[in-house]
């Protein structure tokens, strides 16, 4: 039977969690045909309410549609709850975070089973999903051919990039966003914690805080080309000798505002052992070798 081309692509969703409910909403009020499956049934029933249909196992829930979209809770949840079902001629949309290697594994698992496969990384929160201007979206790589065939059903709940056949690409970027992220929040955090004890008011300091850290994100870009070029000397402004120079008036101010290290000192470390190395005349970028193993 063919599918008449004005009928939204039906979808087979597991999980609703926060973000797999979020998903399922988003899908149903873009008028797309939705069975859904929950370890816990209570959350699908709240879902039938709204027009989607409940599949009583993950099997039933994966031979209803060609699309299969899996959002559970880890790797190990989504062996189990595929354990049974039959695979083939599916398109399998694995969203469930993972690393690139559990992506690449599972690549292969589902490929041995019949079906085609795409790994997804959210770079988003559930009140983001079915909100395009909040600017969510979803990493994709694996199968281009699945992802170009549904592409627009699986942007209609976050916007979509696709970053490679490699399976595990997904999972790569969106933990490399992510560890950036964090590197951020612990300047953040130290930031915070020399103006703790002064008579300076933390939400007046936050807009000079984050403004700067807006400023200075930019500098990606000359990193990532001096790692393309390999001239970590290109375009440097202040050389890593001049940096590692600066650095006891930072590990001063910490000591005299009675504020730990320990979120800078690793990384001035790494700075002090790439000058050593001869790398005074560089960018910060060496740094990035030393921790490649």
């Amino acid at each position: 039977m063919t599918q008449n081309p004005s009928e939204k692509t039906a979808v087979t969703l597991l999980g609703l969690g926060a973000m797999g409910a979020a998903l399922a909403r988003t899908w149903l009020a873009a008028g797309h045909p939705l069975t859904v499956w929950n370890r816990t049934p209570a959350r699908a029933a709240v879902l039938a309410a709204e027009g989607a249909k409940v599949a009583d196992s993950a099997a039933e829930a994966v031979a209803a549609n060609t699309l299969v979209v899996v959002c559970l809770l880890d790797d190990a949840s989504v062996d189990e709850a595929l354990a049974d079902a039959d695979l083939t001629g599916r398109d399998l949309v694995n969203l469930t975070t993972g690393t690139p290697a559990q992506a690449r594994a599972r690549a292969e698992w589902a490929h041995g089973r019949g079906a085609r496969y795409l790994d997804g990384g959210i770079m988003a929160v559930p009140p983001m999903v079915g909100v395009p201007e909040a600017g969510g979206y979803v990493f994709y790589s694996g199968s281009r051919q699945l992802f170009e065939q549904h592409r627009e059903t699986l942007g209609a709940p976050l916007g979509t990039t696709y970053v490679g056949e490699d399976a595990g690409f997904a999972a790569l970027h969106d933990v490399a966003l992510l560890s950036a992220m964090y590197g951020m929040f612990a300047g953040a955090a130290h930031a915070f914690a020399l103006i703790r004890k002064e008579d300076i008011d933390p939400t007046s300091f936050a807009p000079l805080l984050a403004d700067w850290l807006v400023a200075m994100a930019p500098s990606a870009h000359q990193t990532a080309e001096q790692l393309r070029s390999g001239d970590y000397t290109r375009g440097v402004v202040s050389n890593l000798a001049m940096q590692v120079a600066g650095t006891p008036t930072f590990l001063a101010t910490a000591e005299q505002q009675g504020v730990s290290h320990e979120l800078l000192g690793p990384y001035f470390e790494l700075m002090r052992r790439r000058l050593a190395e001869g790398g005074g005349e560089e960018d910060l970028t060496g740094v990035i070798d030393l921790l490649v193993r």
